[in-house]
């Protein structure tokens, strides 16, 4: 792909090619998988701190709520979340996931950054959706209840695959429990 990082080998998790001293191949060998495929259309549900959804890298690649109706203040599908079109956020009790901490987005880009666009990062997936589930503020504080509410939107609207790059507190049996409806759901749970 032509994007920047990626042409310019500061990807080395994709490709490592040695540079900044690293181990040639010692990397996840996207290329080589890129010679199959880029990807389909599989929901990625990012439960993080959001996801910047009108970043240029990953405003194509966001899921679409095909049951709200973007700015009518009203809503549609009766989920409990206002104009929840490409998510929620459960930090603020809102239909609008967009990210103020950087992590979600972070990772986000990792998964499905647009490829072959000239700018910024490429993702492993080029074309996966990704769903923001934000239960993680700002300052990097979130609970349990949160995040169960993300997992539970996730399934419930079609996410696939759940990505989880966040800490753990002690266990919880509410979080094992949605985890096994992830599972049961045929949801693969991602930590």
């Amino acid at each position: 792909p032509n994007d920047l990082y990626f042409a310019e080998d500061l990807l080395w998790g994709l490709n490592n090619t040695g540079q900044f001293g690293g181990t040639v191949d010692a990397d996840i060998d996207a290329p080589e998988a890129w010679d199959f495929t880029i990807g389909g259309d599989i929901i990625v549900g990012v439960v993080d701190s959001g996801v910047d959804y009108t970043h240029p890298d990953l405003a194509a690649n966001m899921w679409r709520n095909p049951g709200e109706i973007p700015g009518d203040g009203i809503d549609n599908d009766g989920n409990g979340y206002v104009d929840d079109v490409v998510g929620i956020d459960t930090v603020n009790n809102t239909g609008d996931p967009l990210d103020d901490l950087g992590h979600g987005t972070h990772c986000a880009g990792t998964i499905a950054g647009v490829g072959n666009n000239t700018q910024g990062v490429v993702g492993v997936c080029w074309r996966a959706r990704i769903m923001a589930l934000k239960f993680i503020a700002g300052d990097g504080a979130g609970n349990a209840f949160g995040a169960l509410a993300c997992i539970e939107y996730a399934i419930h609207h079609g996410a696939r695959v759940l990505n989880n790059s966040w800490g753990g507190g002690p266990y919880s049996q509410a979080l094992q429990d949605m985890i096994a409806l992830a599972e049961a759901s045929n949801v693969l749970f991602c930590a």
